[in-house]
Order: C-alpha cells, then structure tokens, then sequence
C-alpha cells in the first residue's frame, strides 16, 4: 500500500509543479504561435490526463476489490520497475526544461521544439509512471478483472471536457451564473475593504490598478461539469450502498454550491495578488488548467466528506456471481462507448480545426466505428415500426424547422469541390439521420435514463428532467431540443423500448436533413 500511496501523492505533487511551471510562473500562450493546433493538443491531453487520474483515484480509494488486486500488483519493483522510473524522471526533465534554458521570447521563436519537448516530455512521464508502478501485463488483468467499473469511469472521465464544451454552446442559458460570479467576487473584495470598480457593459471588475474581465472562461462552467462528472463516478461506483434520491438532491446541489463558491474565492484571491503583488502572476492564474487541477482537488475533497456521511448508504444488496461476458458484448458499454466516440470526436474537431463543420466526416467514422464494435448488444434491441414513434418524430422536425431563425451559410463549404461537397452532403445526411439518433438515444433514454430510474414516479421524473437536460446541452438551440427529449423519452416510456425513442429521433432528424439539403441551410442540423 505505501508505494500506492507513495506513487499517488508524488503524481499530485508533479501535476501541480508543472502546472506551476507553465501557467502560473509563464507568459506562454498557444495563440503567440503558429502551432495553436499542436500547443492546444497537448492542452486538451494534459486536461484529459488529469480527468482520467481523477477517476482513477476516486475507483482505487472506493472501491476495496480493484484496490487490493492493484496492491498485490504493484506491491514490490524490480530491476525493470526502476528503469521505468528514470523514463519517467526523464520525461519530467523533458517538460520542466524549456522554462530552464529557454526565454519566453525563445519560447514562441522556437515553438515547434518547444512543444515538442513538452509532447514526448509528457507520454515519457506517463508511461514511465505506469509501468513503474507495475507492468503491462498487470494493468491488462486489472483492466480485464475490473472492465465492468473501469470502462465507465473511463468513459465519464474523458467526457469532462467535452461536458464544459457543450455546456459553453449553450452559454446563453448561464447568463445569471456570470453575472452572480461577477456580483459575488465585487462582494468579497468590498467586504475585504477594497475600492471595487465595476464596468457591467465591459463585465470588467477591478480594485486600484488591476481590472480582469469576467467571462465564459471565469463562470465556473468547468468546475460544474468536473463536480458533476465526479458525483456521477461515485454514484456509479456506490450504486448498491448509496441513497440515490438523497445523493442526487442533497449532495449533488451542495457540492455544485461549493464548486461555484470556490471559483469566487478562486477570482477574488487572483485579482487581489493582481492588484498588492503581480500582475503577470495574477494573469497566468486565471489560466484554464489551472482551474481544473483546482476543481478536480476540490471534488475529490467533497467526495471523501460524502463517502463518510451518515444517512447516504443502505444495506448491501446481495449479488450473484455471474460469468464475465465479452466487453464488446456489455449492453452498458454498447450505450456508452458509441457515445464517448461521438462527444471526444467533436471535441478533437473543434479543438485543432478553424473550419470544424468541415470535419464531420471525422465524427461519422469514430460513431461507426463504435456501433460496429458494439453491434451484437445494440442489435440484440427490440425492433419493430411504431407508428406513434414515427408521427412524434414528424412533429419534432416540423417544430424544429418552423421555429429554426434564418442563418448565414457555411462561408468554409463555399471553398470546398464539389467532389469533396457531396462526400461531406452525404457523411452530414448519414450522421445526422441515422449515427447520431442512435448513438445520443442509446445513452440518454438507453444507458443514463435507466440509471436514474427506479420505477418510481419522482425517479422517472428526475430521469426525465437529468436526461433531457443533457440532451439539450448538446444542441445550439436548447429550448427546442428540451422539449424533442421530452418526446423521445415520453416514446421511450409508452412501450418500453429504446428502439422507439431511437427511430422517432431518427425521423425527426432525416426530414430535417432533407429540408436542410433542399435549402442549402445546413445550421438546422
């Protein structure tokens, strides 16, 4: 157990060095290159990296099971084991050098190496890291002993970051969170005794000479959606010993106040360093990875208060051995997986591509690829034609077509052949109506809606409301696909079958396709 916890302490320990290293004590910025793509990568794979070693930790300190057999696993080293060890040493010299020996004008002249240094810096690390701990051939049994807990989490872990993003297309809804983030650190610095000044056009907040605007990036989006997907790990994890309806209404809301308090500190600490010792300090501390290693810490904290309050947990269900199946033969990993290919997918897009709708062909392979993979449990669904199925998914798109506000065209579509625009008409129309009704149905009214649902009425109805609420916050026009998640649930309800709640989303989104390729206006889709 000590070189678990050994290993687990001295990660935390690096991980906030590095961030230290790079976002606080460092001006560098992607959009000072000509690298952004390559710069925002190695952002998204350290923010994924840390997502992952979250939920990680949250499955070795909850769950005994994974933990001993980790223990037995990783209980001594040899002369293999110390090897790994200097890789990883290696690995971090890697990272920490450029800001050793290069300036930070050096930094942005000689970008590609620098970047580079910090890519193969950081897999060296990691990997080091791992095997360090124990070899490859213990994490493959570890992964296939405990596939059932691990793949879940892995998937809800690498979900975070596309949850910040699709909450942030939809920022017109978090409106009030900005302006009481905004109100709420001119409060702390008022009751503080600091002369605040306060621009509500600008949303810009200052005290003496030191202002910051209080934007999306400043809201605490990222901390709600860390928070939430860390409740989500534990409630997976503690499914047969936790009071669901109490978790779900008590700690969940505490630990969102808590999170969106600790951003308020977090701002009003920052601008105060910004304003009586650094500005430049300041400045790099409102930088994003920083938040996330922060909300990540501060959700590990609430979850270890939860884990040992009264009143959560029931008596354990008794369970029955039952013979592990293939994994790609699980009904859970068949609703999820598709899903987490479609969300970390877009993500990628968006993340390295200026033009992001022009490659959507790239969501289209990683959603088909996954249901193939899956195929034996998804096919293994109930199917047949429901007619009621059909005319709710006819009203969707006639409500969503009529309501949908004129909008300019794809400018990128206008620079493409028209070789390459039919390709991207025809994987848009196939994405659109037939990959995307089944990959969001399978784990909205598949996999999360049957989660929540116990049976009972106010379970079905928070399973409803948590479902549609997240489907929502998929779409540019939420109120619109609030009220479509509503339908499919309702469809989904009236027989049983996720297959209804599947092919009436299926038609809504084939009419709207068509209208969109009979119209040119492809921002209905």
């Amino acid at each position: 157990m000590s070189r678990l916890i050994f290993s687990q302490v001295l990660l935390l320990i690096e991980a906030v060095v590095i961030v230290a290293l790079y976002q606080v004590f460092s001006d560098f910025e992607c959009r000072q290159t000509d690298l952004f793509v390559l710069c925002r990568g190695i952002r998204l794979g350290m923010v994924l990296g840390l997502c992952l070693a979250a939920g990680f930790a949250l499955l070795l300190f909850f769950q005994p099971s994974l933990r001993s057999g980790l223990v037995d696993k990783a209980a001594s080293g040899g002369p293999a084991s110390r090897r790994w060890g200097i890789v990883h040493i290696a690995g971090l010299a890697l990272i920490a050098a450029p800001t050793v020996i290069l300036s930070q004008g050096q930094m942005v002249d000689q970008a590609g190496l620098f970047l580079s240094a910090l890519a193969l810096g950081g897999v060296a690390a990691l990997v080091g890291a791992a095997l360090w701990l124990m070899p490859a051939s213990a994490w493959r049994d570890l992964f296939r002993d405990h596939a059932r807990i691990l793949l879940p989490t892995i998937a809800i872990a690498l979900l975070i970051p596309s949850l910040a993003w699709a909450i942030s297309l939809a920022w017109n809804w978090f409106e009030t969170l900005q302006l009481a983030t905004f109100y709420g650190v001119a409060i702390v610095l008022a009751i503080l005794g600091n002369d605040v000044f306060v621009n509500l056009e600008r949303e810009t907040i200052g005290i003496v000479d030191f202002y910051v605007e209080v934007a999306e990036s400043c809201s605490g989006i990222e901390g709600l959606a860390l928070t939430t997907a860390f409740i989500a790990i534990y409630a997976l994890m503690m499914k047969d010993d936790l009071r669901m309806g109490r978790f779900w209404l008590i700690v969940w809301p505490a630990a969102l106040l808590l999170s969106f308090l600790l951003n308020i500190v977090r701002i009003s600490v920052l601008i105060l360093i910004g304003a009586y010792v650094s500005p430049e300090l300041a400045v790099n501390g409102f930088h994003s990875f920083a938040g996330w290693l922060s909300f990540t810490l501060l959700a590990l904290l609430i979850l270890t208060i939860v884990n040992v309050l009264p009143g959560l947990s029931k008596t354990p269900r008794a369970t029955n051995a039952k013979a592990l199946t293939p994994l790609t033969e699980d009904k859970a990993a068949a609703f999820i997986v598709p899903f987490l290919a479609f969300m970390l997918s877009g993500l990628f897009v968006h993340t390295f591509s200026q033009t992001p709708e022009l490659w959507y062909g790239v969501q289209v392979v990683a959603m088909a690829l996954a249901l193939w993979i899956f195929r034996k449990p998804i096919l293994a669904l109930t199917r047949d034609l429901d007619l009621i199925a059909i005319g709710a998914g006819v009203l969707i798109a006639v409500g969503w077509i009529v309501t949908a506000e004129p909008a300019a065209p794809y400018a990128s579509l206008a620079e493409v052949g028209a070789v390459a625009l039919t390709v991207w008409v025809v994987l848009r129309v196939i994405g659109t109506a037939v990959l995307v009704p089944i990959v969001e149905e399978l784990f909205f009214r598949g996999y999360l809606f049957s989660l929540i649902d116990d049976g009972s009425a106010w379970r079905k109805g928070l399973a409803i409301a948590v479902t549609t609420a997240g489907f929502a916050a998929l779409h540019s026009r939420p109120i619109a696909a609030a009220i479509a998640g509503v339908v499919f649930a309702a469809v989904m309800l009236r027989r049983g079958r996720v297959f209804d709640a599947i092919l009436s989303h299926a038609v809504a989104n084939a009419l709207i396709a068509a209208a969109a390729l009979a119209t040119g206006q492809w921002s209905l889709i």
